[in-house]
């Protein structure tokens, strides 16, 4: 998987439900939102690159980041994700912006791509409440 080969194909979801792997000091709106509109199972990690790199081995489906983080901290990240097949984009489903001149993000998104639809889905619904 990290590696400069071509990313294996993703095998199909086992789980009954989705994985959400979120931090370890707080439990952020989005992803209380997602947790809740999907059923999701929580998982506590720490950094986001480690969060990342779990939906991008299986470990989770679904990394959901509100609050901010800067260009430098996702960009990695969202590289490997991306290369392995899966969705990246901010929460409003937005492509990510790299190389900006504010390199200030607020949010993200990792998620398996058969999930994306329905995570962004519950994302915009909490937003129109």
């Amino acid at each position: 998987v990290f590696s400069t080969d071509p990313a294996p194909l993703l095998p199909p979801q086992q789980r009954e439900q989705p994985r959400l792997v979120t931090s370890r000091n707080r439990n952020p709106y989005a992803a209380v939102v997602v947790a809740n509109a999907l059923g999701c199972d929580a998982v506590r990690l720490g950094s986001a690159g480690a969060k990342a790199m779990a939906v991008v081995v299986g470990e989770a489906d679904i990394y959901v980041h509100e609050g901010g983080m800067y260009q430098w901290d996702s960009a990695a990240p969202a590289a490997v994700a991306l290369a392995a097949g899966l969705h990246v984009s901010r929460i409003d489903g937005s492509p990510m912006v790299f190389n900006d001149r504010d390199p200030w993000l607020p949010d993200f998104l990792v998620c398996r791509k058969e999930l994306a639809d329905d995570v962004l889905q519950a994302l915009r619904g909490a937003r129109r409440r």
